[in-house]
């Protein structure tokens, strides 16, 4: 059936999920759903992200389960306990659609290899009588929300990403749980690299910014870390590994290396194919390896002239699979009820954010003005590839900010 809005109930919030999946993005769309219907608006799950609303029938005779559900407490409440996303998520792109993922009742609308399908997405969002859409999402997502906020769709953006790169705000959902996870798992790989006396190389998240490197460093989980703002060379970060390893009575050193470093004069990222999403982007994985095998050959330079043996591991989907922890079902339900607070005043085109530890909103264009990455020069420290220890009178909660 379609989605109008009962009789007395103030309207239509539609919520989704897009990109990657995040511990608290199940939180979020509890705090959206409990405080909506609470307000007197009817609340429609789309499902898998933007691909929910291109691949919806409008009509209230089609079978659209997989495309959206109307969400109720019971629903969301079971749900808030888990990680992942219970919506599902793609990453779609209706303006830049390929047609072999144009649905079957629009094949004969949209024949061009890539297409922009926006028109039925409007279409469909009216069809659901959607009066708020809630998209939660990183900036790939969300730059297709600012794309449908120009279409004079009320959109209100919630930012979740691993990376915590999303403009505008200094956390994004599943950041710190990232942050969490990974400092636990270095902790018990340290025990394997202990027991052999090797280096321990361990990629973390990271595409363009290097946060899921550097915050765990900083909190002590690895000696060194490479971020993506800084390239780096191979003989440098061996010297440094083995002056650490030197010291350490158990004989042995570690390093986070985000997924998007690359060595000093060389261009090209480490990709795990040729393959590219919607959005443009290659599937990163690999550049721990890299280093890895790079790292070995020059250890011996500065160890005797023996080589160090490596454990490497690249942590992936271990740090964003799982329940949220505190930080991360606390941060979403505080967005969700200020993105409702924002639509109760008849303001849309708005981001929610945290800014030096307060909440706020932005204009949802930050999204798409520039790139959030670490400022090199307040927080890390080049030389000796690790985080800047300086004065932290006045910083937020996590250290690093989106200025």
């Amino acid at each position: 059936m379609g989605g109008g809005s009962k009789k007395g109930m103030k309207g239509t919030i539609g919520i989704l999920t897009g990109g990657g999946d995040v511990p608290g993005l199940n939180p979020a769309i509890r705090a959206v759903t409990f405080r909506a219907l609470r307000e007197g608006y009817r609340v429609v799950g789309i499902r898998r992200g933007w691909a929910g609303l291109v691949d919806l029938i409008p009509d209230v005779d089609a079978d659209n389960s997989t495309n959206f559900q109307v969400l109720t407490e019971d629903a969301v409440n079971r749900a808030a306990r888990t990680g992942g996303t219970f919506l599902h998520s793609s990453r779609t792109r209706p303006s830049n659609l390929p047609r072999s993922l144009v649905p079957p009742h629009l094949r004969d609308k949209y024949t061009d290899e890539i297409n922009d399908v926006t028109p039925d997405v409007l279409k469909n969002l009216d069809f659901l009588k959607v009066d708020y859409l809630f998209p939660i999402g990183g900036d790939d997502t969300l730059s297709y929300a600012q794309r449908l906020h120009e279409e004079g769709v009320k959109v209100i953006a919630i930012p979740k990403t691993m990376d915590n790169d999303v403009p505008g705000t200094d956390y994004c959902i599943g950041f710190s749980t990232c942050v969490t996870r990974t400092i636990e798992l270095t902790h018990m790989l340290r025990t394997s690299a202990g027991s052999h006396e090797r280096f321990l190389v361990i990629e973390v998240f990271g595409r363009y910014a290097g946060f899921t490197a550097l915050l765990p460093t900083m909190a002590g989980a690895a000696d060194r870390c490479v971020i993506p703002e800084c390239p780096f060379e191979i003989d440098h970060l061996a010297e440094l590994l083995s002056y650490d390893r030197s010291r350490n009575p158990s004989s042995y050193a570690v390093v986070l290396v985000s997924e998007g470093a690359k060595f000093d004069r060389e261009e090209e990222l480490s990709f795990e194919g040729t393959e590219q999403d919607q959005y443009g982007h290659k599937k990163l994985g690999g550049f721990g390896d890299k280093v890895a095998a790079r790292l070995k050959e020059a250890s011996a330079r500065f160890n005797g002239g023996r080589r160090v043996n490596i454990v490497n591991q690249r942590l992936g989907y271990l740090v964003r699979c799982g329940e949220p922890d505190a930080i991360d079902s606390i941060v979403p339900m505080a967005y969700g009820n200020l993105a409702l607070d924002l639509a109760l005043s008849g303001v849309s085109g708005r981001m929610a954010s945290l800014r030096q530890g307060r909440y706020d909103h932005v204009p949802i264009e930050v999204v798409t003005g520039s790139k959030k990455v670490v400022d090199v020069s307040k927080y890390y420290n080049r030389e000796r590839m690790r985080p800047t220890y300086e004065t932290f009178q006045h910083l937020p909660l996590f250290i690093m900010t989106g200025e």
